[in-house]
Formats: C-alpha cells, sequence, structure tokens
C-alpha cells in the first residue's frame, strides 16, 4: 500500500513550499519523496521545476536510489557531477536520469523524529550546489517537517 497523501488542501501546500523552494535557491529541481506508509518502497510525490512527469512513476527501494539510501542513512546526500562520481551504477540513480541532473542535494525529512521522507534539490547545469544552498535546502525540510507532522 502506498503514502496515503495529504488532503487536496494540504497537498497544494506542499506544492507551493516545493515552488518556493525552487524560486529561493534558484535550482532547477526540486522533489519530495516520501517512504509509503506500510512498506519498504520510496515514491517521489511532488516536484517543482520537473521537466517532465516521469518522476511520479519513480519507486526505489528502501536503501536504493538518492531517496531510499537517505531515508535509511538519515543524513543529508550530495551527487556531484552526475554519473561520473556516483557509488554503483548510473541507473540507481533514477531521479536524476529522469530529469537530467548533474548535481543534487538530498535532505532527510523526519516523521516522529523518523526519517520518511527527502527532500531534493538539483541542478541539470554545471552549477554546484554550494554549502549556502545547502543550508537553505536544510532549513526548507525543516518547513516541511512541521507541515507534514501537522
Amino acid at each position: 500500500m502506498e503514502y496515503k497523501g495529504c488532503s487536496p488542501g494540504e497537498s497544494a501546500l506542499i506544492d507551493q513550499a516545493c515552488e518556493k523552494v525552487l524560486t529561493e535557491l534558484d535550482c532547477d529541481f526540486v522533489g519530495l519523496a516520501l517512504q509509503n506508509t506500510d512498506g519498504p518502497d520510496v515514491r517521489w510525490h511532488y516536484a517543482a521545476g520537473n521537466s517532465n512527469e516521469k518522476y511520479k512513476r519513480i519507486t526505489v527501494r528502501y536503501g536504493k536510489g538518492i531517496a531510499g539510501k537517505v531515508i535509511s542513512t538519515g543524513r543529508p546526500m550530495y551527487v556531484e557531477n552526475f554519473p561520473e562520481n556516483v557509488a554503483g551504477k548510473a541507473l540507481e540513480y533514477p531521479i536524476m536520469l529522469a530529469e537530467a541532473l548533474k548535481h543534487a542535494y538530498a535532505v532527510p525529512i523526519h516523521f516522529k523524529g523518523i526519517p520518511k521522507g527527502v527532500l531534493l534539490i538539483g541542478n541539470r547545469s554545471g552549477q554546484p550546489i554550494n554549502e549556502n544552498k545547502q543550508s537553505t535546502a536544510r532549513n526548507a525540510a525543516r518547513t516541511l517537517e512541521l507541515k507534514l507532522n501537522g
């Protein structure tokens, strides 16, 4: 069974939050992935700056892909110069391939103290994500946690 999602009003707030992060950080893509409520799979639910709708069909296992790795470790992850500097195969990073991202920074989102989601910011150009933008992404993740924990 999948993540139950939010009410339409809450969903609109999360969409707006992703759009706000996209604008504030001047990046190319912002996505929010959430672990399903009764299984290990992780799915991308929200995006801003997406170049297509493929993110909606991407599901990764716990511990796989950027989202699965961030949730399993509970720590942020930075991917630089994709696909050259990644551990494993490029196919293990479907969101990077679907959105043609070169750089990405993903932050865990906690529900009741347990990592269950991921906020990812990414750039398609050669523009790296500097520490200032990473800090802003971490703050945005904390704000989203408050909204999602209600």
